[in-house]
């Protein structure tokens, strides 16, 4: 899976997620500040993102923005 892809994929969670438009979300969107995500918000986009790659991500604390999270699902998906 390239990271475009992976990318295409995160974003639609994230667009589904906090009601954004695609424009809104880029490799550079901080999800905490840019998207006012919480605790909350990020553990579910992790289940989301788990559920849709089929893969268990770690604790989500370095996970500050998109690029971030892309990251984890690559190194993942190559494990």
């Amino acid at each position: 899976m390239t990271d475009t892809e992976i990318f295409d994929k995160v974003k639609e969670i994230l667009v589904d997620q906090f009601d954004l438009e695609a424009n809104e979300v880029s490799l550079t969107t901080d999800l905490t500040n840019d998207i006012d995500a919480d605790s909350l918000d990020l553990f579910e986009v992790l289940n989301r993102v788990e559920d849709d790659f089929d893969i268990k991500l770690a604790v989500a604390e370095d996970i500050k923005t998109v690029q971030d999270l892309v990251d984890k699902v690559k190194a993942q998906l190559a494990a």
